[in-house]
């Protein structure tokens, strides 16, 4: 591989890629699985709502696959793993983007609650990447994996009482440092995405509501929320070859929230 300072545009290039996105029947999933197929990647899209996925899958072509998939459970990511080796002989990339929230005080939050949105947040991260990585161990060519976490994993927001959430992506974060480390001589490079506010179908309520726009303004460095194209560069970053030798890290994206 050429290291001269002229050469660094090609190691985004994905062409030639498979890559694998979870959650991405809507928000920073579905955006997600859009941009990894525009620099060339052939897409495995996982989520649970099958016809999101397949209009999408329409406008994109054979190299977006749609595939129903529900990260809570074993049956629908092992088919989610073996579909897109199947088709496509190997996983490059993979991108943990399913999610859940809710948004309740602590004490009114029941265990129940709190161990759903840490089943899908948490274990379900887990749960792909096992079986993503051990298909990428057998291969001997590693690969990327991704982890989108968010700045609740790094600072509370008390504002927003989410304790379920926050927790998960805490662990999210701590599950990425702990597979970056064990699997890093053998090829495998995992890193965390962990965007600020930025408007999806999650945050929907939120940014419906002057008092919590602005709430964002005042509190973010920058004094906006982000925009959904604005974490295209740093997931083509981590996807790509771009970052190489990048293991076991947090990239924040969030206007300068988590600096202050």
């Amino acid at each position: 591989m050429s290291t001269s300072a002229d050469s660094f545009l090609p190691s985004f290039d994905l062409t030639g890629r498979v890559a694998i996105v979870t959650g991405a029947s809507s928000g920073i999933g579905a955006r997600f699985g859009r941009v990894l197929h525009a620099a060339g990647a052939d897409v495995v899209a996982g989520a649970r709502r099958l016809p999101n996925l397949q209009s999408v899958a329409e406008e994109l072509g054979d190299r977006f696959v749609p595939v129903r998939c529900d990260v809570t459970s074993d049956t629908d990511c092992t088919a989610l793993v073996d579909s897109t080796v199947d088709r496509f002989g190997r996983v490059d990339i993979l991108v943990n983007c399913a999610g859940l929230a809710t948004s309740v005080p602590a004490e009114s939050e029941s265990p129940d609650e709190f161990q759903r949105v840490v089943d899908v947040n948490l274990t379900g991260t887990f749960r792909v990447s096992h079986m993503v990585a051990r298909h990428m161990l057998e291969s001997e060519r590693g690969g990327t994996i991704i982890n989108v976490s968010s700045i609740l994993g790094i600072v509370a927001s008390g504002v927003i009482p989410q304790a379920g959430y926050a927790a998960s992506k805490g662990a999210v974060i701590s599950l990425t440092r702990e597979l970056g480390a064990q699997w890093a001589r053998r090829g495998i490079r995992v890193n965390a995405l962990a965007p600020g506010w930025f408007p999806s179908e999650m945050t929907d309520e939120l940014f419906s509501d002057e008092r919590s726009v602005k709430w964002i303004q005042r509190s973010t460095p920058m004094g906006r929320a982000g925009m959904s194209h604005e974490l295209d560069g740093a997931l083509l970053f981590l996807a790509s070859d771009a970052s190489s030798f990048v293991t076991g890290q947090v990239l924040v994206v969030d206007g300068g929230w988590t600096a202050v």
